[in-house]
């Protein structure tokens, strides 16, 4: 399985693979038709008051993990996310930040199986 992770703003490119946008709201700026999203899976998304907690403040981030990890166990997102990332899959996200963000968990969960 290849899973890497992307900015929704960058270009998409053929070697994406599978496209899925992790986020909870859609990106500020982006049309749905330019964005070239195949799956919105909002519900793999951190809860808005998980979110909110964590404000990306570098300082949170291994209890943003563990908290976020928590909140995967037993998500049917995240689930449909694991059947879905079979072959090669990009997940989008619109954070600034590109180390703490809810994409980087996910995809550290779907690597270790």
């Amino acid at each position: 399985m290849s899973v890497k992770i992307k900015r929704i703003y960058e270009p998409s490119d053929k070697a994406d693979g599978l496209r899925v946008l992790v986020d909870r709201l859609w990106p500020r700026g982006v049309r749905k038709a330019d964005a070239h999203v195949d799956v919105w899976l909002r519900e793999v998304a951190p809860s808005d008051e998980l979110r909110r907690w964590f404000g990306h403040e570098p300082e949170r981030w291994d209890e943003f993990r563990v908290r976020y990890g928590a909140e995967l166990d037993g998500n049917a997102a995240f689930a449909e996310l694991r059947g879905l990332a079979r072959g090669p899959t990009t997940l989008l996200y619109s954070a600034k930040d590109e180390a703490h963000n809810q994409a980087v968990v996910l995809a550290e969960r779907l690597k270790a199986g």
